[in-house]
């Protein structure tokens, strides 16, 4: 999908989007309390880049746990960002966040960060190439040894595990009701309009973006969840 197709699509969504996934709540919370365990030994004051942010979820948690980091996020999806924005002043942390309306490569300038976070984001990037550049466009906001929390969905589409887990997992996306056509179409994208690999294939494009060694912290259906620090020297950093 081109990314302003997906950026419209973002926008459609935007207004109902955490009242869309509600039902599927518990996979979000799973990622954000490993996340935080993982985060935990960062700096009091750490400064954290969230990369496709979108309604803020993962901030909202991150802000609770940690009252002392401040946030960027970064969103192409102008009505999302404006969801984020929202959430943040609700929940009382605004004045620790900055907003950025764009892609990781259009960010200002600044002072490296000791975190990021990137959830069920570099699946659309379908060119692996790409998607590499898109992970080391990261990895170069980020201190040396910095962590990247990321997560994506992820299955070998050639294998009879996948074909087993698939209806597992349409039959989860039905009990959150989402109607039939949209569980089509969801079947049409995987492979075509969302680059769902196998986990071996997402950890060597972590692993070519600058990172070391990916290591799975979750896995929930076809989402699956790493943390991964950054490289010591990284192209173009």
């Amino acid at each position: 999908m081109h990314p302003d197709q997906l950026k419209a699509l973002f926008d459609q969504q935007a207004p109902s989007y955490d009242q869309q996934w509600s039902k599927l709540a518990a996979f979000r919370d799973g990622v954000h309390v490993l996340m935080g365990s993982i985060f935990h030994e960062l700096p009091v004051n750490s400064r954290v880049l969230c990369v496709g942010a979108g309604t803020g979820a993962e901030m909202i948690y991150l802000a609770e746990r940690f009252p002392h980091w401040t946030f960027t996020a970064v969103e192409p999806s102008a009505v999302m960002l404006e969801v984020c924005r929202k959430h943040a002043l609700e929940h009382g942390f605004a004045a620790r966040c900055s907003f950025h309306e764009g892609y990781i490569d259009s960010l200002p300038a600044t002072e490296p960060f000791d975190a990021a976070t990137c959830l069920l984001v570099s699946q659309f990037i379908l060119e692996p190439h790409e998607r590499s550049n898109f992970f080391r466009a990261i990895a170069q906001c980020l201190k040396p040894d910095a962590i990247l929390a990321s997560s994506d969905l992820s299955a070998d589409l050639k294998s009879d595990t996948y074909q087993n887990l698939l209806g597992v997992w349409f039959r989860t996306m039905a009990g959150a009701d989402v109607p039939p056509e949209g569980l089509q179409r969801m079947r049409e994208a995987y492979g075509r309009d969302v680059a769902v690999l196998p986990a071996r294939e997402i950890e060597a494009i972590i692993i070519s973006g600058g990172f070391e060694s990916p290591i799975q912290f979750f896995q929930a259906g076809l989402i699956h969840a790493w943390y991964s620090r950054r490289a010591t020297h990284v192209v173009g950093a």
